[in-house]
């Protein structure tokens, strides 16, 4: 169990192997008896959406489901609105809640209906993808994704609680499974060599999953740290927008689910640290380590697809970039992240193909 302790509220996060079952004791302990909204996905809900439901129910609480088709595509405004329409005509008020259950795309999705519907009802999470699991299923930030950019439209807004259970990763294929991975990865390279060196004691993808409880709670530990320091994204937590800032754009150029978050985060991590290191702003040979850890865990370092200019232009629309500035994170060392303010026309030559692998 991991708490994340805000200035004005705090946490709990549970992660244990079949804690989804003891999802209805986990409810009554936040949250009065009320109604309650699962949001889910077409692709969640045979598995795991009844189950929910009806432990939800005997646990005292009014459970209903709504559920959207699967796919970054349903991270929209047309699909919030969906759900705001269905939260009225099931008369749910400011005392009710939300429970977003499912993977990024529903984390984000359910958590930024719950923050501005009536202007806010409380929700919690429940990861069901390795990558919600380590990354967006905590820390509060809601989005959906606009034509101009990925996660344009959003809010801080909190949960009050997170319950991870590693035994859903069980029906996960292998390429989600590795997006989940590279954001372990990028979560070791910026912040906890120790985390590093054990990724890299493991031989793949299943030795991986079998350690899952280890490795999500190390994962999420140096969440915890950044947000506890910089809950709304001003400061330190800025380095866990490693790879991000060229990986969205990868995203977006390509079309939304063409490439996943974590293939482009792979990506965006290679091209960004291979320019880094040739100009000496990070570590001689940290690409090198970089590329064998992506590598070994069969994710990509380049894609195909790559338009220099298309590229440019997502990330001048991303909401990392502050007026001619862009916001970097680079490497000092593997274990360690750094800052580095560029103008945004130098962000061109991150771009360069030549530097990459």
């Amino acid at each position: 169990m991991l708490t994340v302790h805000l200035q004005d509220h705090q946490y709990d996060i549970q992660i244990k192997k079949g804690c989804l079952q003891e999802v209805g004791s986990f409810l009554k302990e936040l949250w009065q008896p009320q109604k309650i909204a699962i949001i889910t996905d077409d692709n969640v809900a045979p598995l795991y959406g009844e189950a929910v439901r009806e432990k939800v129910a005997q646990a005292g609480f009014s459970a209903v489901m709504h559920v959207i088709p699967n796919g970054e595509a349903s991270k929209s405004l047309a699909e919030a609105e969906n759900i705001y329409s269905f939260l009225a005509d099931e008369g749910f008020t400011r005392s009710d809640g939300i429970i977003a259950l499912g993977g990024g795309v529903i984390g984000d999705l359910a958590a930024f209906a719950a923050s501005t519907y009536m202007r806010g009802i409380h929700f919690i999470q429940i990861p069901t993808t390795l990558l919600a699991q380590v990354d967006s299923s905590i820390g509060g930030k809601t989005a959906v994704n606009t034509t101009k950019a990925k996660n344009l439209v959003g809010t801080f807004s909190q949960p009050d609680g997170v319950l991870i259970d590693p035994e859903v990763l069980s029906t996960l294929d292998i390429r989600r499974v590795r997006e989940g991975i590279a954001e372990i990865i990028k979560s070791a390279a910026i912040a906890d060599s120790a985390l590093w060196n054990y990724l890299n004691s493991l031989t793949d993808e299943a030795d991986l999953l079998s350690n899952a409880e280890y490795v999500i709670t190390e994962t999420l530990k140096v969440k915890q740290k950044v947000v506890e320091e910089d809950e709304f994204d001003n400061g330190i937590r800025l380095i866990l927008n490693f790879g991000h800032t060229i990986g969205h754009a990868v995203e977006k150029t390509a079309g939304y689910g063409v490439v996943s978050h974590g293939e482009g985060v792979a990506i965006g991590m290679m091209q960004i640290n291979s320019h880094a290191e040739k100009i000496g702003l990070s570590p001689k040979g940290s690409t090198a380590q970089l590329q064998g850890m992506i590598e070994k865990f069969r994710l990509p370092v380049r894609t195909e697809t790559w338009d220099e200019a298309q590229l440019f232009d997502a990330i001048t629309h991303d909401k990392k970039a502050r007026g001619a500035n862009l916001k970097l994170i680079l490497l000092e060392n593997i274990g360690e992240a750094k800052i580095v303010t560029v103008p945004i026309e130098e962000i061109r030559q991150y771009l360069n193909r030549e530097d990459a692998s």
